[in-house]
């Protein structure tokens, strides 16, 4: 990744490094509520809502190169349950760690001249800019990582019936008859019949029965 844009140290999500100095080994620990950004998440499936409070735990540590995050965040997702529809909520702690580099120094801390020179190099490597760095391309990945793409509101829902669309976690004993399909034709035939279409195809004939009795 290339140089950060301009960051403001405003953005609840963007941290100061300058107590942390630069000497390798120091370290410094952070807690910080927060509003979670828009689309944090699998779009479509489940994601904490904007604005959502996200716990975050941090651990900053200097290192020569530049400063190593370690941290955790832990927020409530919300989403729909891909067997049954219903909506779920979620409990997500998600676990990162991530290295912002000084834009002046290349992997072994050593200072270079051209910050930047290598663009390989460069492209997926987040740095610090005036001692800030940017936290939210971390915790979107990290969320993302911990989320499940199927979720369910529990392991074992059993969804919906396949026939009318009942749930069936709310009507355990829900079943439908089986009616064999070369019969289910007949069965609407018969139905419908009025007895004398019934005497008509038996063949017998209106009255017969009186006629005998007689």
């Amino acid at each position: 990744m290339a140089l950060n844009a301009r960051l403001d140290h405003r953005n609840p999500l963007v941290f100061d490094t300058h107590e942390l100095g630069r000497r390798p080994g120091a370290l410094q620990r952070l807690t910080r509520t927060v509003d979670a950004p828009k689309d944090l998440g699998i779009k479509g499936v489940i994601g904490v809502p904007e604005g959502a409070p996200v716990e975050l735990e941090l651990r900053l540590e200097s290192v020569m190169e530049g400063v190593l995050v370690t941290g955790t965040a832990r927020a409530v997702a919300e989403g729909e349950c891909v067997r049954c529809l219903e909506p779920l909520q979620l409990d997500v702690e998600a676990e990162f760690q991530e290295m912002f580099s000084y834009p002046d120094a290349d992997d072994r801390g050593r200072v270079i001249a051209e910050p930047g020179d290598d663009a390989e190099d460069d492209e997926d490597r987040l740095f610090l800019e005036d001692g800030l760095f940017d936290l939210e391309p971390v915790l979107r990945d990290a969320v993302v990582l911990a989320l499940p793409m199927q979720p369910v509101c529990q392991e074992d829902c059993p969804g919906l019936c396949a026939e009318c669309g009942t749930r069936l976690a709310d009507d355990p004993d829900h079943h439908h008859d089986a009616v064999d399909i070369r019969w289910a034709a007949l069965q609407g035939l018969a139905g419908t019949m009025k007895d004398g279409e019934k005497d008509e195809m038996s063949g017998a004939e209106p009255g017969v029965d009186e006629k005998q009795e007689k």
